[in-house]
């Protein structure tokens, strides 16, 4: 076994539904990490890091209490544990898009209920209690919230009035003919530390330089690069046409009157430019996938 070394950092990521595209982050980041769908404590390519496999809604807690360094979780759930922590910077993904969860305030499509005002006296069953008690509590109204364990959406309406669930896209919530009355939270997740670590000049560092890479590889994740070679008299006509992140690599090349164009685009302007490209007599025009773009 390897020794440990003298500085290292203990970080905790989502089990869970966020599980997958965390890992996926990671990857792209530039850190291998091995085993872990077998094991709480899988193995990184980082002899710095440590990483523990925790469900989300524990990591702000255990980092807080500092049986961690720092973690990645979603605002909701440290807002939910009241967790005292630095947040170092927001991570804009989550299970399946781009777009942050919601936390929403659901009920059958045939429920009288139309705003949070209707809830006075009802029950509501929820995973989040804080967050609905805290949302409750700012309009003045009174109700029963109850914990619920999971499959919340099958409990309305015979077990309780109302649901407070998560969700990205609400299409599982009509497909079980429910509909959203209003939004507690948007949440995406934070990468956070544990302050008295943020506080130490070794893990500051560390933790700034595992953020650095995380946030450039989000920003990659719907950009690609686009090589061409295009001739000097459509040069300005092509300028004007791309909306680039910077303004594009223009070199010579060894044929007079050509040049070389190298750009960073979002994959939905390429689709759209391409072809257009291709009409002012662009050649070699090369896509490619980036890993991380650092802004």
């Amino acid at each position: 076994m390897a020794d440990t070394p003298d500085n290292f950092l203990k970080i905790g990521l989502p089990k869970g539904s966020l599980f997958e595209p965390t890992l996926n982050l990671f990857e792209k980041a530039g850190y291998h990490i091995h085993g872990a769908d077998r094991s709480y404590r899988p193995t990184i390519d980082d002899p710095e890091l440590q990483v523990r496999l925790i469900r989300a809604q524990e990591i702000g807690r255990y980092v807080d209490h500092g049986f961690l360094d720092c973690g990645i979780t979603g605002m909701d759930w440290i807002a939910e544990n009241g967790a005292d922590v630095h947040v170092v910077c927001d991570l804009k993904y989550s299970r399946a898009t781009s777009n942050p969860t919601r936390w929403v305030l659901v009920v059958p499509n045939d429920s009288p209920i139309q705003s949070v005002y209707d809830l006075e006296g009802k029950r509501i069953a929820a995973e989040a209690i804080g967050i609905v008690e805290k949302y409750l509590e700012k309009h003045g109204v009174k109700a029963e919230v109850e914990f619920s364990w999971g499959a919340t959406e099958v409990k309305v309406p015979e077990l309780v009035d109302a649901i407070v669930d998560i969700t990205e896209t609400g299409s599982s919530l009509r497909a079980n003919n429910l509909r959203i009355v209003d939004v507690l939270m948007e949440s995406y997740p934070q990468f956070i530390a544990k302050k008295e670590s943020w506080e130490d000049p070794w893990k500051r560092a560390k933790i700034e330089r595992l953020a650095v890479l995380l946030k450039g590889a989000l920003t990659a994740r719907d950009m690609v690069g686009l090589k061409l070679n295009l001739h000097d008299e459509s040069l300005d006509e092509v300028l004007n046409l791309l909306p680039s992140l910077r303004k594009p690599t223009v070199s010579r090349l060894a044929t007079d009157g050509w040049v070389a164009l190298e750009v960073v685009l979002t994959e939905l302007q390429v689709r759209e430019l391409i072809p257009r490209l291709k009409e002012l007599g662009a050649e070699g025009i090369i896509e490619y996938p980036l890993n991380k773009v650092i802004e």
